[in-house]
C-alpha cells in the first residue's frame, strides 16, 4: 500500500509541477473602458474586480485569480496580464466579450545637427519663420516616452525658467528614486511583465536608450554637448520648452506586452499629448500586439503617438509599428558623418566611420596580421575572422593592429576580443553583402568599420608584403554632405503584412549618428571593461528619428491644438520631401540606387512646412473601426475595440478606401477607383490636381479642381488607376499633388506587386491564441 501511495503523491507532485512550470504570463485584452476621463476610485475598483470575476470563473475562485493577475488594466484600456496555462488561455479567450488573449512577448528597443537639417536653425540662429519661434519650442507640450526610463540629473532636463507643471497635468514621479521637477513632470516604471530577475524598482535609466530618445524629442538646449569632443555644438530636443514624462517599461532584457500596456494606460490618464515609441515589435496582429491595442486608445483620446519602424531592413515587409494609428518613422542621415582614416604602408588610405575615443600616436605606423593568421587553434577559421572573444593567439596580436571580418555580430564585441588579445587597434570590413553599410561605434582602442570596397583595397596591400604597416587616425566631424539625407540600410522597409494597402513607413527623419543625452548608469559600450561615462552620446536607429518626429509632432500640437492626431500626421506627410535639398532623390545606402516610398513613406520630415500643409486628410476612431472591418477581424468583438456598440458596414470598404494621406494599390490587376476627402486648414482657396502617374498605370483625378471658401470644408475626390502592359515589375510609385499656388499637399501614389518569393507568410485571417477572426 504504501508504495503505491508513495507513486501517486511522486506522481501529483510530477503533474503539478509540469502544470506550474507550462504557467506563462498572457495578456487578455477587453477593449475600452466606458467611465470617461473623470472617473472615480469606485469605476477603477469595479473594473478591478470585475477582471478578478472573469478569470475566477476560469481558475474556480477570485482569490487564485488576484494572485495571478499581473495587471489590471484600469483607465482608458480594459484588460489585464495574468500568469496562465495554455489551456487556461484558450478557456478565457472564448469568453464573450474577451477580444483577445496573446502571450507576453518581448519587443526590443530600436536609436545637434539634425534639427538645423531639417531647416529649424541656421548656423545656431532660429529665423523668425521656423517652426521654433512660431511654436514658442513647444512649451507646455506634454510628450511622454515608453522607453528604458530616464536619467533625471541630466542638463537635458533641468528646469531652470520654465513655469509651472501645466493644471490638466494628473501623473507624478513615483519613489524617490527619479525626482520630479517643472521640466520632467513624470516618471513610473512598469516591470511585472518581466521574469522575476529582469524587474526593477523605478524609472531610472541604466540603458541609455531612454534618455537618448526623450531628449531627442523635448530635452532643453545644452550648450558645449559632445561625445569624446566630436559633434560638439548645442544639444536640443524637438520641442525643447515641452514638459516630459518617461514610463520606463523596457529593462535590459527587452519590454513585455504586458508592461507597454500598462504605460500606455498610464500616459494616457496622465494627460500626455504625445507619446513616442522606439520599440519594435514582430507580432504582425493588431490585437495582438500591445502598441497597436495601445496607441489605438491613445488616438482615440485625441493624443499622436509616434513609433520606431524598426531596425532590420532593408528586407521588404520589415516594417514594425504599421497600424495606420500610428505615426511610423524610418531613419535617414543628416548631411553629418563621423570618420576615421586608415593609412596604409604602401601610400594608400581609406576612410570608414568610428566614434573611438582610444588615439594612436599619428605619425607612427603599426604591424597590422588578419585575424585568421592569429587564429587559436582551438577556435574554428570563421570565429577567428569575425574576432570572436577568445579566438585570437595574443603572442600574435600584442601590438598589432587587427583586420576582422563585421558579419552581423557585434561591431564592439570583436574590438574587444581584439584589445584583450592584446591588440592595439582594429579594423572591421565589411563583406559583399553588407556592401557600403557602415555605423559608427564608441570604441574603447582605436578602431574603425569600412566598407566592402575598402576592405578590398585592404587586403590587396596585405597581400602584397610579408610585413604590412599602418595607422588608424583619429575620428573628426563632417558637416553638410552632398547625398543627404540617404535611407539607412538597417531602416525597416514596407509593405506590412497585415494591410499592404497602407504605405508604411509613413516619414523619413535623422536616425543616423544623433547626439543626445544618455545614462550616466551604464557604459556607452555596454561592455564590463568600459569604465567611461558619458553625459552626451551618438547613436544611430530608427528608436534615434522616431523621437524627432515626435518633437515635431509637439510643435504642431502646439500650433493647432485643435487638430486631431490624424490631421498631424497629414500635416507632417504632405509637405515631405523626397529629394536632397540639391535637387537629387533621396538614395538608399543599401543599394546606392534611387530610394522609394516602401523606403521612406511620403518622404523626408520638412517640420516648416508641416506647419500650414494647405489640406489635411483627417481620420477618427470610427474610419479605423471600418478598416478593422474590412480587414476581416470579427465585427462581434471588434466594436468594443474601437467605438462602443457600433457594428461593421453590411458592405465592407474597400482597404484602398481608408482616407490616408498616402494611396498604395497592393497587386494591381484591374481597374480601381479610391476615394479620398480632403479638410481645409488654410485660407480659401482652388486646388489643382496634379499627377506624377506610375510607370505602366495610368491615373486620372476627378474632379480635377477643388475650390473651399472656408477653414474645416471638406471636399471629396476620386482617384481611378489602371494597369496598362502585362507587366508592371515589383512595384512602380508616382504622386499626386494639389496645389493652389502656394501650398503642395503631395501623396506617393504606389503599386505595389511584389515577387512570389517576397509574399508575406502571414494572411488574414491568423489566429494566434485566442484571436477571434473571420472563417
Amino acid at each position: 500500500m504504501y508504495p503505491l501511495l508513495i507513486s501517486c503523491l511522486l506522481l501529483s507532485l510530477m503533474l503539478q509541477a509540469r502544470v506550474s512550470a507550462e504557467k506563462k504570463s498572457y495578456v487578455v485584452y477587453l477593449g475600452r473602458h466606458f467611465h470617461g476621463p473623470d472617473a472615480s476610485p469606485e469605476d477603477y475598483e469595479r473594473a478591478r474586480s470585475n477582471h478578478h470575476s472573469l478569470l475566477g470563473a476560469i481558475m474556480g475562485d477570485e482569490e487564485n485569480a488576484g494572485e495571478s493577475i499581473i495587471y489590471s488594466y484600469t483607465n482608458s484600456i480594459n484588460g489585464f496580464a495574468a500568469n496562465l496555462d495554455e489551456e487556461q488561455a484558450r478557456e478565457i479567450a472564448e469568453k464573450p466579450g474577451v477580444i483577445s488573449v496573446f502571450p507576453n512577448t518581448l519587443w526590443q528597443l530600436q536609436t545637434t545637427k539634425s534639427w538645423e537639417f531639417m531647416g529649424l536653425e541656421k548656423d545656431g540662429v532660429i529665423p523668425p519663420s521656423s517652426i521654433w519661434a512660431k511654436a514658442r519650442f513647444g512649451e507646455d507640450v506634454i510628450i511622454g516616452s515608453l522607453d528604458s526610463g530616464v536619467w533625471p540629473e541630466s542638463v537635458s532636463f533641468r528646469d531652470e525658467g520654465i513655469g509651472p507643471v501645466p493644471a490638466r497635468w494628473q501623473g507624478s514621479c513615483e519613489g524617490q528614486d527619479v525626482p520630479c521637477n517643472r521640466k520632467l513632470i513624470g516618471a513610473k516604471s512598469f516591470s511585472k511583465g518581466l521574469p522575476e530577475g529582469s524587474r526593477f524598482g523605478s524609472a531610472r535609466d541604466f540603458d541609455g536608450h531612454g534618455t537618448h530618445t526623450l531628449s531627442t524629442a523635448a530635452g532643453r538646449l545644452v550648450a558645449g554637448a559632445n561625445l569624446f569632443g566630436l559633434a560638439n555644438g548645442t544639444a536640443k530636443g524637438g520641442s525643447p520648452a515641452a514638459r516630459v514624462a518617461a514610463y520606463k517599461v523596457c529593462g535590459l532584457t527587452g519590454c513585455s506586452d504586458a508592461d507597454m500596456l500598462a504605460g500606455f494606460d498610464a500616459a494616457i490618464h496622465d494627460g500626455v499629448d504625445v507619446i513616442s515609441v522606439s520599440i519594435g515589435s514582430t507580432a504582425p496582429d493588431f490585437f495582438a500586439n500591445s502598441v497597436a491595442i495601445g496607441s489605438f486608445h491613445a488616438v482615440e483620446r485625441g493624443i499622436a503617438v509616434v513609433c520606431a519602424a524598426g531596425n532590420i531592413g532593408p528586407e521588404p515587409y520589415s516594417v514594425r509599428n504599421s497600424a495606420p494609428w500610428i505615426l511610423t518613422v524610418a531613419a535617414g542621415s543628416d548631411g553629418r558623418a563621423f570618420t576615421s582614416r586608415v593609412s596604409l604602408g604602401n601610400g594608400e588610405h581609406v576612410e570608414g566611420l568610428s566614434l573611438a575615443s582610444g588615439r594612436l600616436p599619428p605619425k607612427d605606423f603599426y604591424p597590422i596580421i588578419v585575424s585568421t593568421d592569429a587564429k587559436v587553434s582551438s577556435a574554428s577559421t570563421e570565429q577567428a575572422q569575425l574576432c570572436y572573444l577568445g579566438s585570437l593567439e595574443p603572442e600574435k596580436v600584442k601590438g598589432k593592429i587587427v583586420v576582422c571580418l563585421r558579419g552581423d555580430d557585434d561591431k564592439m564585441g570583436k574590438v574587444h576580443a581584439v584589445s584583450e588579445a592584446g591588440g592595439i587597434g582594429a579594423i572591421l570590413v565589411n563583406d559583399a553583402s553588407s556592401g557600403r553599410y557602415l555605423t559608427a561605434v564608441p570604441y574603447m582602442i582605436p578602431a574603425v568599420h569600412v566598407s566592402y570596397d575598402s576592405g578590398t583595397v585592404i587586403f590587396s596591400y596585405l597581400n602584397s608584403t610579408q610585413s604590412p604597416v599602418g595607422r588608424i587616425g583619429a575620428p573628426t566631424s563632417h558637416y553638410h554632405l552632398k547625398e543627404a539625407p540617404y535611407v539607412a540600410s538597417f531602416s525597416s522597409r514596407g509593405p506590412t503584412f497585415v494591410s499592404p494597402q497602407i504605405l508604411k513607413p509613413d516619414i523619413l527623419a535623422p536616425g543616423v549618428d544623433i547626439l543626445a543625452a544618455y545614462s550616466l548608469g551604464v557604459a556607452p559600450t555596454f561592455a564590463e571593461a568600459d569604465t567611461r561615462r558619458v553625459a552626451f552620446n551618438i547613436i544611430s536607429g530608427t528608436s534615434m528619428a522616431c523621437p524627432h518626429v515626435s518633437g515635431v509632432v509637439g510643435l504642431l500640437k502646439m500650433l493647432h491644438p485643435q487638430w486631431s492626431p490624424a490631421a498631424v500626421k497629414s500635416a507632417i506627410m504632405t509637405t515631405a520631401s523626397t529629394r536632397y535639398k540639391g535637387g537629387k532623390v533621396i538614395k538608399d545606402q543599401s543599394t546606392g540606387r534611387a530610394a522609394t516610398p516602401l523606403d521612406y513613406g511620403s518622404g523626408h520630415i520638412h517640420p516648416n512646412q508641416a506647419m500650414d500643409p494647405g489640406l489635411v486628410y483627417d481620420l477618427g476612431a470610427r474610419d479605423y473601426f471600418n478598416f478593422l472591418c474590412a480587414i476581416g477581424y470579427n465585427p462581434d468583438e471588434i466594436p468594443v475595440y474601437a467605438v462602443g456598440n457600433s457594428s461593421c458596414p453590411a458592405v465592407p470598404m474597400k482597404l484602398e478606401d481608408l482616407n490616408y494621406p498616402s494611396i498604395t494599390v497592393h497587386n494591381l490587376t484591374n481597374p480601381i477607383t479610391i476615394t479620398r476627402t480632403v479638410k481645409n486648414v488654410g485660407k480659401p482657396g482652388a486646388y489643382q490636381a496634379l499627377v506624377r502617374p506610375p510607370p505602366g498605370v495610368s491615373v486620372s483625378v476627378e474632379p480635377k479642381i477643388l475650390t473651399f471658401s472656408r477653414i474645416g470644408e471638406e471636399k471629396t475626390f476620386q482617384v481611378t488607376m489602371e494597369k496598362q502592359g502585362e507587366d508592371l515589375g515589383p512595384s512602380v510609385f508616382g504622386q499626386l499633388t494639389w496645389s493652389d499656388g502656394k501650398h503642395r499637399v503631395r501623396s506617393p501614389l504606389s503599386v505595389v506587386n511584389v515577387p512570389g518569393e517576397f509574399e508575406p507568410v502571414f494572411t488574414l485571417p491568423y489566429s494566434p491564441l485566442g484571436i477571434k477572426l473571420r472563417a
